[in-house]
């Protein structure tokens, strides 16, 4: 197989009908490592928004048991882009998703968002550091795979392209990025947990070179002291040459999904999308879907 093959197939199929099957090939054959560290991301920039970063750490889940958080999120997500919308898997990850959301008193606003992340994100980490840029289908498609979890979720008034995905996205940051002390605990939290994944002295190092790939809204909504312009160069530098080098490499012939990841530790002998996730009981707080660790 040629570098570029799997693009040109991607191009000859509808980029709404086989919107799943476009964006599994993305994802799990074009950039599985940067889709994942991009909705890491993406999810990571809700703890910004005081109501999601406020609920999220009221839960105690994220700052308590970061890790199977992390995981339950990541494998749920993966299961439906692995085994579609239609699939027993892929019908019981979205049943899980909402009866833990139904829990909690979640602006629609709120959701809205975090599905505009879903779509933004992968795109915009793609083209800056992927091995190559997003094409016009793949974008597409990505779009109508995250609107179709978003009609299955219930979420209304969901953008229709990728323009008003983004310009969803982009408005509601404007106005609703802010600080708030629930949301830093959270966001400490997950910078903690992605150091932990490597060699306890890389520590400081790790949290530097993650804060040096956050945008200024981000860094003034968590009050963090923004990284020096020659660390944020060599920092995004090293990410984009390693976006090089993958281009470099032969095409990837086996899927990779997200329960491959090595940042998922929690499930060594297995699991069950049924038992994944939280299962709140009523007067009893516990964690909604909740997000990864930033890349």
């Amino acid at each position: 197989m040629k570098r570029y093959e799997r693009l040109e197939r991607i191009r000859r199929m509808d980029p709404v009908k086989d919107a799943s099957a476009i964006y599994r090939l993305t994802s799990a054959y074009e950039f599985p490592w940067d889709v994942a560290r991009s909705l890491e991301l993406a999810l990571y920039r809700t703890y910004a928004v005081p109501s999601i970063g406020r609920l999220l750490a009221e839960t105690a889940e994220l700052t308590v048991r970061t890790q199977k958080r992390y995981d339950d999120t990541a494998l749920l997500l993966d299961a439906i882009v692995e085994h579609g919308f239609g699939a027993d898997q892929g019908r019981t990850a979205i049943q899980r998703i909402n009866r833990m959301h139904r829990a909690y008193d979640i602006a629609d606003d709120d959701m809205r968002y975090v599905l505009c992340t879903f779509v933004v994100m992968p795109k915009r980490w793609i083209d800056a550091y992927g091995w190559r840029k997003l094409s016009r289908h793949e974008t597409v498609a990505c779009a109508e795979h995250y609107r179709t979890l978003g009609r299955h979720m219930g979420i209304k008034d969901i953008p229709e392209t990728y323009e008003e995905f983004e310009s969803c996205l982009d408005a509601y940051e404007e106005a609703r990025f802010g600080w708030d002390e629930g949301g830093r605990s959270v966001s400490d939290a997950t910078l903690d947990l992605m150091a932990s994944w490597y060699p306890r002295p890389l520590a400081p190092l790790l949290r530097t070179s993650t804060l040096a790939l956050l945008d200024e809204p981000l860094l003034r909504a968590f009050r963090y002291e923004p990284p020096g312009a020659a660390t944020r160069g060599l920092v995004r530098r090293a990410v984009r040459a390693r976006g090089r080098l993958v281009r470099l490499l032969p095409p990837r012939r086996a899927p990779h999904f997200a329960r491959q990841n090595r940042e998922i530790k929690g499930y060594r002998g297995g699991y069950r999308v049924a038992d994944l996730g939280t299962h709140p009981v009523p007067g009893v707080r516990g964690c909604p879907v909740s997000p990864g660790s930033p890349p």
